[in-house]
């Protein structure tokens, strides 16, 4: 049974997380619908799905339950939100542009994760040295939880990028190796996309993708950080 201060440690845990989830999935399904509607496809924006609010991006179990799941459970934290929707019949050139809005995603992560680092090492810079009795109220209390939270904002938007450019379908990496591959090729590579999400969980289930994604996940970061 869980005392008090497990539960407090986990209640400011999810206090850190959450809004840098939140920011990670959503900035990384809006870059998809921007680089379609660059690309001269409108049915995101049309959908109302180009916006920085974040209803009508969540999803119950990939922006909430999932990542609290593998936060909870020491995993790397990753997550999904709803899926912009996209008319590759819309685009000039379907196969090359999909390519382009799939890699919107993953590459916004990535800028997203640079720039978390950056604000991490200018807050690190001011608390250097301060302990907890020479801090003051404002270090404590604003500096620390926002040096903490772009701390685990690299963590997550590297790890959503890593994630979702696994080559599998309906994953943004399936998408950019279905327009690579010869097409022969990615017509089979597409097909598998219906029974994308069951590989994931067998995936998760037999640890596979711990470990095809944790290795680049700690690389990358500590880069970061």
């Amino acid at each position: 049974m869980e005392g008090p201060d497990q539960l407090l440690d986990i209640v400011r845990q999810v206090a850190l997380w959450s809004l840098p989830i939140l920011v990670a999935v959503i900035f990384h399904e809006v870059a998809h619908g921007a680089m379609a509607l660059r690309l001269g496809d409108d049915t995101a924006l049309r959908s109302g799905r180009l916006t920085l609010n974040p209803l009508p991006h969540i999803d119950p179990i990939g922006t909430l339950l999932m990542p609290s799941l593998l936060m909870l459970a020491g995993l790397p934290v990753f997550g999904y939100a709803r899926p912009v929707p996209v008319d590759y019949r819309r685009l000039g050139n379907p196969r090359r542009d999909m390519m382009a809005v799939a890699a919107a995603g993953p590459g916004t992560n990535l800028a997203l994760a640079l720039v978390s680092a950056g604000l991490f090492h200018a807050l690190k810079g001011h608390l250097a040295g301060v302990t907890t009795e020479t801090a003051s109220a404002f270090q404590l209390g604003v500096l620390l939880p926002l040096a903490q939270m772009a701390q685990a904002s690299v963590v997550i938007n590297v790890s959503l990028a890593i994630f979702n450019l696994l080559p599998l379908p309906p994953l943004d990496g399936g998408r950019v190796l279905t327009g690579l591959l010869p097409y022969a090729q990615a017509r089979f590579v597409a097909a598998i996309e219906p029974f994308g999400f069951l590989i994931l969980a067998a995936l998760i289930m037999t640890g596979w993708l711990r470990f095809l994604v944790s290795d680049p996940i700690s690389f990358v970061t500590r880069m970061l950080l």
